[in-house]
């Protein structure tokens, strides 16, 4: 009487083959998550620049005279804000834009607080920063 141990070649490739489909899907979609996962710190950085900038804009009447567009804030990591006043102190825009694993990302803000995703790897959405289905997440 013989006695078989182990696995057959077919089970160990078919077993590899259901491997490789379950990463080839799942994958990208983990990547994609974790891309997502790094976007709100950014948006944080926005919305406290522009904090401040009212603030100062509250206290002087101008964002001329705010220190460089609200520095001190902290930088989102593989983000880069910048931020850009207009010429009569009345208006400023700030940007965030992705570097790195973000590159291709950019949000804007603007002293009238209207927001935009101004690039993005799927498309822009020039009215809000982000979606939830078709509508704005703000």
């Amino acid at each position: 009487m013989r006695r078989t141990r182990g696995f057959t070649l077919i089970e160990l490739l078919i077993a590899m083959a259901v491997v490789a489909l379950l990463t080839a899907v799942a994958l990208p979609s983990y990547t994609a998550y974790v891309k997502r996962s790094k976007v709100p710190v950014a948006l944080d950085g926005l919305s406290s620049l522009a904090t401040r900038m009212e603030q100062c804009f509250q206290d002087t009447g101008t964002y001329t005279s705010c220190s460089p567009c609200g520095s001190g804030i902290p930088t989102p990591a593989n983000f880069t804000l910048s931020c850009s006043i207009a010429n009569d102190g009345k208006s400023y825009s700030a940007s965030a834009t992705g570097s790195g694993q973000l590159s291709g990302y950019t949000y804007t803000i603007d002293s009238s607080g209207s927001r935009a995703t101004t690039a993005h790897p799927l498309g822009a959405n020039s009215s809000c920063w982000t979606t939830r289905g078709t509508s704005c997440d703000t």
